[in-house]
């Protein structure tokens, strides 16, 4: 069972801002983890019974959002590491 990967407008608009083979590297890693995700992803901010996680790739975070019922994994954001997590 593999989940589906769905990307928000917000984070279309952030990988379409970064250099082109950066932004490759980050989709090819958010596919990669679409077999097992809570292996290669961290818990942050969120409510207990709805947490957000981050997914590192080099120098770079995507925050993801994770549905177990719909096997839907949810990308929120995608950016830098030092400025990714003010907001969370």
């Amino acid at each position: 069972m593999s989940y589906k990967v769905e990307y928000t407008s917000k984070s279309r608009k952030d990988l379409k801002k970064l250099p082109l083979d950066i932004a490759q590297n980050i989709i090819l890693s958010i596919n990669s983890i679409k077999a097992e995700p809570y292996s290669y992803v961290k818990k942050i901010k969120g409510t207990k019974n709805h947490p957000l996680y981050t997914h590192r790739v080099g120098e770079y975070r995507v925050i993801l959002d994770i549905e177990d019922d719909r096997l839907l994994i949810i990308v929120i954001e995608v950016g830098h590491r030092r400025t990714i997590y003010r907001k969370y």
